[in-house]
């Protein structure tokens, strides 16, 4: 009897390994659709929580810095919007780093027993951080209804600015998802940096006050050049995207996702021994 002989060439076992995530499509739809049912499961008000939480937070900022620190708004536009525009791709961004972080600890006895693509799990996350995203829109949508706010043409480049935070959010997601199961402390580390993130970030204010020698510095930070993102589409009038520094933040968020996609190959393989 003929035996057929298996040649693997260079480059051969990476296409395959996309090919799989394809192939291994209804798993990540599962593991998404669980991790969505999971988070509201036995919850009182279900995915209000989605509504209340950023809601909360912007009614907080624009009392804080709206009207006790009287700062300016962006645009022309009420202050609420100009917070709750910045909120809605910081709580995607946050979200799925808490999320990711996680992912592949509390899907332990999956990943020792069945082979898949690992990269489904931290995806799969990400994707529940994106649902609570877009119900969260629509309490932008009740605000500008209240003040009586049309956005501009602008708002057409919105799914542009959305794809860069989902290119943000997966990056540092899986350097999250592969440093926590290498170094547990980090399941501790990232509450903080979720926290501290969010002071640091142009949410409760306008980058614009930020002084002009220190934007580009700024920047660094690749969430800043996203939420400038967001508010230059929705707010529209004489709202400005600050362009090196929207341009630094581009290439931070590339840079994040194609390193993320990296160091999460290169651990994958080790994952099942050391969870």
């Amino acid at each position: 009897m003929n035996q057929q002989e298996l040649i693997i060439e260079p480059g051969q076992t990476q296409k395959q390994y996309w090919k799989d995530i394809w192939k291994y499509r209804e798993l990540f739809y599962f593991l998404a659709w669980r991790d969505i049912l999971v988070r509201y499961k036995q919850t009182v008000i279900g995915m209000a929580w989605a509504l209340i939480r950023p809601f909360l937070t912007m009614v907080v900022f624009s009392v804080i810095f709206g009207k006790l620190a009287n700062l300016p708004s962006e645009g022309g536009a009420p202050y609420p919007i100009l917070v709750y525009a910045a909120m809605l791709p910081w709580q995607f961004f946050s979200g799925s780093l808490s999320e990711c972080s996680g992912s592949l600890i509390g899907n332990a006895n999956l990943l020792s027993k069945v082979y898949f693509p690992r990269l489904i799990v931290p995806t799969s996350a990400v994707i529940v951080s994106f649902v609570d995203f877009m119900i969260s829109g629509m309490i932008l949508l009740g605000l500008m209804a209240y003040y009586n706010f049309v956005p501009g043409w602008r708002i057409i480049t919105l799914p542009l600015f959305i794809l860069i935070a989902f290119a943000a959010s997966m990056g540092a997601g899986l350097w999250l998802a592969s440093l926590t199961v290498e170094y547990r402390d980090f399941r501790y580390i990232v509450p903080f940096i979720v926290q501290f993130g969010l002071y640091i970030s142009p949410v409760g204010f306008s980058s614009q006050i930020v002084p002009e020698q220190w934007r580009f510095l700024y920047s660094l930070n690749p969430i800043v050049g996203v939420i400038d993102g967001f508010r230059w589409a929705i707010l529209g009038g004489e709202s400005q995207i600050y362009l090196p520094g929207f341009a630094l933040s581009l290439v931070i968020v590339t840079l994040l996702l194609i390193s993320g996609i990296w160091y999460f190959r290169k651990m994958e393989r080790t994952f099942a021994d050391v969870i």
